[in-house]
C-alpha cells in the first residue's frame, strides 16, 4: 500500500519528526504506524549515542509556580537555532508541566515520569534527538517549596529563578525578589547558609591580599573578617541592596510588607557562564 500524505501528516503529529523521516519510516514499516514510530525512536537512540560526546550548551530554560511549589527545568541542545524551535520549547514546557504535577525528587525521577501520551520525558527527548540530529539532555531540574512561591523567566529562555517564602506575599514583591536573584546571582539566602568552605576561602583570599599589601600579621584576622562581611553584603540575598532601590536591602524590602516575611530558599538556573 502506497504511503499517502495523510499518513505522513498523521505520523508527523505523533512523532514530531520531519516529513521525509516519516515517509521513509512508513515505507520501511509497510504503513504500520507502531512500527514506524519504533523506527523513528531507534533513529533517535542511534543519533543520541553518536553525539554523546558533543557539548550541549544551548537550550531552553522555563519555570513555573503554584501555591507552595515552584520548579525550573533546562532542556539543553547544541545550537541556538534548535533552542528557539517551537516544538523544542513545547517539549520543555511539557517536561515542566510534569514536574509541577508530580513534584519529582530528582532529575532522574523527572526523566522517568510519563508525559501525556504515556511515554517518559526521557523517551521524548530521545525522539527529539532523532528529529533534529542534535545532542539533547535535561540539564537541570530545580525546585523549592514553602508557604508561598514565585517563578521568573528572563526574556530569551536562558535564565530562570524560583523562590520560596515563609508566608503570603504580594505578587510584585515576590517577582522583584525573583528578579533580584536573576540579576545579582547570590550564593545563599543569608550569611548563615553560606558553606563553610566558601567562608574560609574568602577569608584566606583577604589575608593573602593584606599580606601582599604589607599589612602586619596582627591585623590579618580583622581585615579578613571585614572582607567577609563585605562578601555577605554583596553575595547573600537578604543582605544585598535591592536593585530597584539601593537604599533598601532585600530583607528590608520584604519587611516593608510584613515584619516576619523572609525568603526560605531560591534556585537559579542558567545556560550562560557567569
Amino acid at each position: 500500500m502506497a504511503v499517502t500524505m495523510a499518513d505522513i501528516t498523521h505520523l508527523r503529529k505523533m512523532s514530531g519528526a520531519g516529513m521525509m523521516d516519516c515517509k521513509q519510516a512508513l515505507e520501511e514499516a509497510g504503513n504500520d504506524f507502531e512500527k514506524a514510530m519504533e523506527i523513528i525512536r531507534k533513529k533517535g537512540q542511534a543519533v543520541a549515542a553518536k553525539r554523546s560526546d558533543r557539548e550541549a550548551s544551548e537550550g531552553c530554560v522555563l519555570a513555573a509556580h503554584e501555591g507552595g511549589f515552584a520548579a525550573a527545568v533546562a532542556l539543553k541542545c547544541e545550537t541556538d537555532f534548535v533552542a528557539k524551535n517551537g516544538e523544542f520549547i513545547a517539549l520543555t514546557k511539557s517536561i515542566l508541566d510534569v514536574a509541577m504535577a508530580r513534584k519529582p525528587a530528582t532529575l532522574q525521577d523527572l526523566l522517568a515520569a510519563p508525559l501525556s501520551d504515556g511515554r517518559t520525558a526521557g523517551e521524548h527527548i530521545t525522539d527529539r534527538i532523532g528529529v533534529t540530529g542534535e545532542k539533547m539532555e535535561l540539564g537541570f531540574y530545580e525546585s523549592v517549596s514553602g508557604a508561598s512561591t514565585i517563578s521568573y523567566i528572563h526574556p530569551g529562555n536562558k535564565l530562570a529563578t524560583v523562590v520560596s517564602f515563609n508566608g503570603a506575599i504580594e505578587y510584585q514583591v515576590a517577582r522583584d525578589v525573583a528578579m533580584q536573584v536573576a540579576a545579582m546571582n547570590p550564593v545563599a539566602v543569608s550569611p548563615e547558609e553560606v558553606p563553610q568552605k566558601v567562608v574560609e576561602t574568602e577569608k584566606e583570599i583577604a589575608r593573602d591580599k593584606a599580606r601582599q599589601a604589607g599589612k602586619p600579621d596582627n591585623l590579618l584576622e580583622r581585615i579578613a573578617e571585614g572582607a567577609l562581611q563585605k562578601f555577605y553584603k554583596e553575595s547573600t540575598l537578604l543582605q544585598q541592596d535591592f536593585v530597584k532601590d539601593e537604599k533598601l536591602t532585600i530583607l528590608q524590602y520584604l519587611r516593608k510588607q510584613d515584619n516576619a516575611l523572609t525568603v526560605t530558599a531560591f534556585k537559579r538556573v542558567t545556560l550562560n557562564v557567569d
